[in-house]
């Protein structure tokens, strides 16, 4: 039976000055928390003269990219929002930045698309994704990025999230 770990331990300990500081368990997922965090805050006070949330930002972003769309088809395309869209783009039609129109076969079928109103907020929320995006960016060269990206990746793999981005940036790859 092993003890508790000490201060001594190496892996409580700090390294040489020329190795990387110890890796704790714990540590990573606490980061990945904090910079998500920092990141929706930076997000969130740059959309708040718009009166939009980052969930709206990327639903709009996301309209703007494929739509027409149906609501279940803008579901598997989010991560911001767990769950169905319905009460964001309900906000969405109401402020006028989306409409919804039914399908020209079925007409049952209802597709989402960026209003005027809405197109004319995507430039401004490219540039706030652009300026969220360079937090990351300005801070690690592209292999760092490279190698967060495909790790971030495996650990969303089979997840919702995973999924939605998948298949949202799957031209990218």
């Amino acid at each position: 039976m092993s003890s508790p770990p000490t201060a001594t331990d190496t892996t409580l300990s700090r390294s040489p000055a020329t190795a990387e500081p110890p890796v704790h368990d714990s540590e990573l997922r606490y980061l990945l928390l904090a910079a998500q965090r920092e990141g929706a805050r930076q997000m969130t006070a740059q959309l708040r003269p718009f009166n939009l949330t980052p969930a709206q930002a990327e639903i709009l972003l996301v309209l703007a990219e494929r739509a027409p769309l149906t609501l279940a088809e803008v579901g598997r395309l989010i991560v911001c929002e767990s769950g169905s869209p319905s009460r964001i783009v309900d906000t969405l039609t109401k402020r006028s930045l989306i409409d919804r129109e039914p399908g020209q076969v079925d007409r049952r079928v209802v597709y989402l698309r960026l209003t005027p109103r809405g197109q004319e907020l995507i430039p401004v929320l490219r540039g706030i994704d652009t300026q969220t995006d360079a937090m990351i960016t300005d801070c690690l060269s592209r292999d760092e990025q490279a190698v967060m990206t495909r790790g971030l990746r495996r650990i969303l793999s089979g997840t919702p999230s995973g999924t939605a981005l998948a298949a949202r940036f799957e031209h990218e790859k």
